[in-house]
């Protein structure tokens, strides 16, 4: 089949990688065109715009950045529905909100195409083994067309409701393991004075109720970092932050509260500041036990300071008169006499 993919980021490249390696004939698009080259280098046609991607495939496949990159890669001068797409499935596949998935849906359909959502779980490991987690939006009639390419590139595939409802899945699947490593960080600072060896500490959180599915998969990569080595970046720091920032977006539209939610994405918002926002998620917990989380101390001095001014204001206010002052004090009192002769 002729599959198009918009988006050859690190997610992108993967899907490709795995459609290539079953044989089917793929074209790709990205912005920046040095990322198509390793694709190009091993058999996939090169596209010069998303319209021309759009010209030559049967399916289009699109993973992007966020909601902006979406709108530009579709609705640009240039964009995939800038020529005629008509009877083409569109498989938009980014972390976005929902109301960016239905407003692209009406524009697919308004050109005689179909769309449907499947944003998934997993990372660049799975996504080459065709073993992610595909939480799709769409009519049921469109989704059937699109499941046999969404099984070769997922493990399980779920029809959760209409376009919209697979990114709002997708978010709420991803909140509450990027909380995770935030917590996680806070939890192995309490074990720092421990001593213990990072790889035996990542096997007992990950065999207690402490430890969520994820520390199986990526507690060696945790491990490793609190052991001084690099780890190579599946789901950064900054993408990390721009879900969450989706997250928050998403729950001020339908007037609910995400506490937990909005005080992580300042701690990573920290990590990002010194340096870490091309870092493996996984960075963050390490980060919190070697600099985020070290508590700043408070200040003595100043308190006590204004401790011993206050005093000594009130002492100043009872001294008594001298004689001087009195001294001062008496015409005031005559005149008064005068005056109330």
């Amino acid at each position: 089949m002729n599959i198009g993919i918009i988006g050859t980021g690190r997610m992108g490249a993967a899907i490709a990688s795995r459609l290539m390696g079953l044989g089917h004939s793929i074209t790709v698009w990205n912005r920046t065109v040095a990322k198509t080259q390793p694709l190009a280098d091993v058999g996939a046609k090169v596209a010069a715009t998303p319209a021309a991607l759009a010209a030559q495939s049967e399916i289009v496949i699109s993973i992007l950045t966020d909601a902006a990159a979406v709108e530009a890669a579709y609705e640009g001068r240039d964009g995939a529905l800038a020529g005629d797409v008509g009877g083409k499935l569109f498989i938009e596949m980014s972390t976005v909100r929902p109301e960016t998935e239905r407003a692209l849906a009406e524009k697919v359909r308004a050109k005689g195409a179909a769309l449907i959502e499947c944003p998934v779980g997993g990372t660049i490991g799975p996504a080459k083994e065709g073993k992610l987690f595909g939480f799709v939006g769409g009519d049921a009639a469109d989704v059937a067309r699109g499941k046999p390419i969404l099984d070769q590139m997922c493990r399980r595939v779920e029809h959760v409701g209409p376009v919209g409802a697979g990114a709002a899945m997708k978010l709420a699947i991803n909140l509450p393991l990027l909380v995770f490593w935030q917590s996680f960080g806070e939890a192995l600072s309490l074990c720092k004075p421990l001593g213990l060896d990072p790889q035996r500490l990542m096997d007992i959180f990950a065999d207690t109720s402490g430890g969520p599915n994820v520390l199986k998969m990526r507690g060696p990569a945790v491990a490793a970092q609190l052991s001084g080595q690099g780890v190579p970046a599946s789901f950064n720091v900054d993408s990390i932050r721009k879900d969450l920032r989706t997250m928050l977006a998403e729950g001020k539209s339908l007037g609910v509260e995400l506490p937990v939610t909005a005080q992580a994405l300042e701690c990573f918002n920290r990590a990002a500041k010194s340096g870490l926002g091309a870092s493996d998620g996984t960075s963050l917990p390490v980060y919190w036990v070697e600099r985020g989380g070290k508590a700043k101390k408070p200040s003595a001095a100043k308190p006590a300071r204004k401790a011993a001014r206050k005093p000594a204001a009130k002492k100043a206010s009872r001294k008594p008169a001298t004689k001087k002052s009195a001294a001062k004090k008496k015409p005031a009192a005559k005149k008064k006499a005068a005056r109330r002769r």
